[in-house]
């Protein structure tokens, strides 16, 4: 029998052979996680609605087939954590917001759907920002997310609790969405490998969105949903599960002439790669910059890649990216929303909310799209894969929204994310993977960037990565102390 520890020190994969193979239980593995999540919960904070019953009768169910000799989905007693924007039925989902307090979906999201017909386990609900609208781990709720590697630090957002439970190993794997990087964001932050597929590999229905709570609307024309995972052949096996066409969203696409599974083997010997440190204009972190520096080298002079530095050429699209959101934002019923709630929500959200947003505004956002995604068709023909910095810093302090002093330049709390957001108005596929750490031991995150559709680069290129530079076995400080305490976040 194998002990709590290493149960949850297994990835996906293993638990999903071992369980197929009878070697382990699907309660056990349950347990397991459970018993993790009761001793680090109290300092992290990475689940807002755990759902330990509800795993528990999905591991007896499981481990009953089993026992019949029934054919059991590729993800049979597998325990996953899903991010609290993306609908479960019957499990609370909150999203941060008080205004939600008491919603449970009375369907599930696509992906969801998927991964319980793959015999997956919920083991519950984890934390985000209000709605999704930033990139860090607090909300006016539930308990701040902490950082594992620094407990007074974000673990980043929006999926802030899906990267902290796969960092910790309270789930080997999570459900995490990308509307404007935030699923690279937190897994930059939490040391983990996280991916945000081609826009339309994973069908987005309904995401948050209920006729009985007007207001919430996915962000249709940049939004991903995605696995966060600890290893590169995790989130492949998540995406062979949750990918694929589906017609309730009109944007998904077909079922792709690849194998999930098979995109994590072979080399990148001659592909050409562009390596971008900064844009051409975005400040970052000077240890960011030789962290990264250093992980691109390895693409050079490890995977037998040419790469050269090159920017794709537009100026910062921060501002037309807010109206893409504004576009995709129920502002009407938002509007009421903030009209009865407004006190008790995000100062930053109900400001987004409230601005009086034009439609030459709007229509600028979408003019600016099309020229960002103009500047990168042109320039990816040129290259293979794309290399950047997931974030411009290392993690920083919980309850901002971000450094307003970067490589000594005073900048917006939001130019941390200059990398991440101009890759959800192209829809192209990124990830963000474990690049080094600083001087203090907290993760960087490098991005790789695929052309346009080209999901099986970006993953032969991460796994090219994690092999040449392995980074799972590294445990957050949190994992090595002999008992977790109550941080107060108030």
């Amino acid at each position: 029998m194998s002990s709590d520890n290493e149960i949850c020190g297994m990835d996906a994969v293993a638990l999903a052979r071992a369980i197929r193979g009878k070697k382990l239980s699907p309660v056990e593995v349950v347990e397991a996680c459970l018993k993790r999540m009761e001793q680090l919960e109290p300092t992290l904070h990475a689940f807002c609605t755990p759902a330990p019953d509800l795993a528990r009768r999905q591991a007896r169910d499981i481990e009953a087939r089993l026992a019949k000799g029934e054919t059991v989905g590729p993800l049979a007693g597998v325990p996953v954590a899903i991010k609290d924007l993306v609908c479960s039925a019957g499990i609370r989902t909150v999203s941060g917001s008080i205004a939600y307090l008491d919603f449970i979906p009375e369907e599930d999201d696509v992906a969801v759907e998927r991964l319980k017909k793959a015999g997956a386990v919920i083991l519950g609900k984890t934390n985000v920002p209000e709605f999704g609208y930033s990139g860090v781990s607090h909300n006016p709720v539930f308990e701040t997310t902490r950082n594992p590697w620094n407990t007074d630090l974000t673990s980043g957002g929006s999926s802030a609790g899906s990267a902290v439970a796969v960092a910790t190993r309270e789930a080997p794997f999570a459900i995490g969405s990308d509307g404007g990087g935030s699923i690279r964001i937190p897994s930059a932050h939490c040391g983990v490998f996280g991916m945000k597929a081609s826009m339309g590999r994973v069908p987005l229905y309904p995401c948050c969105r209920d006729e009985r709570y007007p207001g919430v609307s996915s962000w249709e024309s940049i939004e991903h949903v995605g696995p966060i995972s600890r290893t590169v052949a995790d989130s492949a096996l998540m995406l062979s599960v949750i990918a694929g066409p589906d017609d309730r969203d009109r944007h998904s696409l077909p079922a792709p002439n690849f194998d999930w599974m098979e995109c994590v083997a072979g080399d990148l010997k001659g592909l050409k790669v562009a390596y971008s440190p900064d844009w051409g204009y975005a400040a970052v972190d000077p240890q960011v910059r030789r962290i990264v520096g250093d992980a691109v080298k390895v693409f050079e002079r490890d995977l037998g890649c040419h790469v050269e530095i090159a920017h794709p050429g537009w100026e910062d699209p921060f501002v037309a990216f807010w109206g893409l959101v504004a576009m995709d934002t129920d502002l009407r019923g938002m509007r009421a929303m903030v009209a009865k709630h407004g006190a008790q929500m995000s100062p930053h959200l109900v400001e987004f909310i409230q601005r009086p947003w034009t439609a030459e505004e709007l229509t600028d956002a979408m003019v600016a799209r099309k020229a960002v995604v103009n500047k990168m068709w042109k320039f990816m023909r040129k290259y293979d894969l794309l290399l950047t910095p997931t974030l411009a810093v290392p993690p920083f302090a919980v309850h901002v929204q971000g450094p307003e002093k970067i490589e000594d330049r005073m900048v917006a709390t939001t130019q941390w994310l200059a990398f991440v957001f101009p890759i959800n108005m192209t829809g192209q596929p990124a990830a963000s993977i474990p690049a080094g750490f600083t001087d203090d031991g907290l993760p960087v995150g490098l991005q790789i960037v695929g052309r346009h559709l080209d999901d099986p680069l970006v993953l032969k290129a991460s796994a090219a990565f994690e092999k040449a530079k392995p980074w799972s076995s590294r445990r957050p400080p949190v994992l090595d102390q002999k008992s977790s305490k109550p941080t107060s976040t108030r």
